[in-house]
């Protein structure tokens, strides 16, 4: 159950009741696509650094250590110790980043796995099984990410197709969901948008979509090499079209900057890599811009990352201690990196939700864009 508390513009402030807690929007999900952050970062650091949200990865999940396991086992909440919600992809992306080694047929997709070659099929059903094998609350539609600037005649029958998976996910889940031995039978289904940066294309598809009744929707296939402006422009003609009283989630998204300008625009769901992948390689955000602390000028610096911030990391050591442990190749620098990116992200997530219920969120967005653009670290 999904509820708009506050609007500001086309911003929403919402939240969505699920079987595992609820989720205050705008959200950012943290990524775990093996079922752990990557950068030993455990699910009780998750607790204390504000996570709402984890998210896992169908398709990698299904490879290692098989969703069969991870149900024997009591579902993915039991298995890593993580109470609160799981969002788990469909293994649709997959589709787009392992172009050598897949072939899609209207049936689904024929993959040979990354590990070791095996040959594997995934289609809408296949994708649902896994999904409910693994007890995550949300569970993503299967659908093909063709490529951003892929020909105009590929993208309309790529997405025609992701249309008659998504029918085929909504019909399977209802079944899995009716099984006595289904884990999570109050599983979620998202449905993706799909469409390029056509215009046209991403529109009757959001209409299409939208009267399936979906518990979510998604807007796939955006920060895979397209331009920032682009992104804007196609979120600006497509999320209109999607239902406003239901969670709206840009997938892979992103910089706090195309964060900021998406809330803008009607998102409420995020995900993305960067901040663990920057933190590992000693990137780290601050409200004052994006900072390396492997530069030798942070050798003798004594100060946290970030004055005032409450990370573990920040609260703790600071920037020379830090730096060294990277340039020691020790696995805490990179832990006290991650953890400290991930907390920037959903302190910022919380700044947004409150500027969002005071009616401040463009000066919030001004003012949060001019900082981090000065880059005064």
């Amino acid at each position: 159950m999904y509820k708009i508390l506050e609007t500001d513009g086309m911003a929403k402030r919402g939240q969505l009741e699920t079987v595992h807690g609820t989720i205050q929007t705008p959200v950012f999900m943290n990524v775990g696509t093996l079922a752990a952050i990557k950068g030993a970062v455990s699910t009780t650091d998750l607790q204390q650094i504000k996570t709402q949200v984890e998210l896992s990865n169908t398709y990698h999940l299904h490879l290692r250590p098989g969703d069969k396991v991870v149900k024997k086992l009591g579902g993915l909440h039991k298995f890593m110790n993580w109470d609160k919600p799981i969002l788990t992809d469909s293994g649709g992306f997959q589709v787009f980043s392992l172009t050598g080694l897949r072939k899609i047929k209207e049936e689904g997709v024929y993959f040979n796995s990354h590990i070791d070659g095996k040959k594997i099929f995934m289609g809408p059903e296949e994708s649902m099984q896994i999904q409910s094998n693994l007890a995550s609350t949300i569970a993503m539609a299967f659908d093909e990410c063709p490529p951003a600037l892929a020909e105009r005649t590929y993208i309309e029958a790529s997405v025609a197709r992701t249309t008659r998976w998504l029918k085929r996910c909504k019909a399977e889940m209802e079944r899995l969901n009716s099984l006595p031995d289904t884990i999570n039978k109050h599983q979620l289904l998202f449905g993706i948008n799909q469409g390029g940066i056509l215009e046209d294309v991403r529109i009757a598809h959001a209409k299409e979509i939208a009267q399936l009744d979906l518990d979510g929707y998604a807007i796939g296939g955006l920060a895979v090499g397209e331009s920032h402006e682009d992104m804007y422009r196609v979120l600006d003609a497509t999320v209109p079209h999607l239902p406003r009283n239901k969670p709206t989630y840009l997938m892979g998204v992103g910089t706090p900057a195309n964060i900021l300008e998406a809330v803008e625009r009607g998102v409420d769901f995020f995900d993305c890599v960067y901040p663990s992948r920057n933190g590992r390689h000693g990137q780290v955000y601050t409200n004052k811009g994006k900072m390396n602390i492997l530069n030798a000028k942070f050798e003798l610096d004594d100060r946290p990352i970030e004055e005032g911030c409450q990370c573990p990391a920040c609260k703790h050591y600071s920037r020379a201690y830090i730096r060294h442990l990277l340039k020691a190749k020790e696995m805490l620098g990179m832990r006290l990196c991650v953890l400290h990116n991930l907390y920037f992200y959903n302190t910022m997530m919380e700044e947004i939700r409150h500027a969002i219920e005071t009616h401040t969120f463009k000066e919030y967005k001004k003012k949060k864009l001019e900082s981090m653009e000065r880059g005064d670290v």
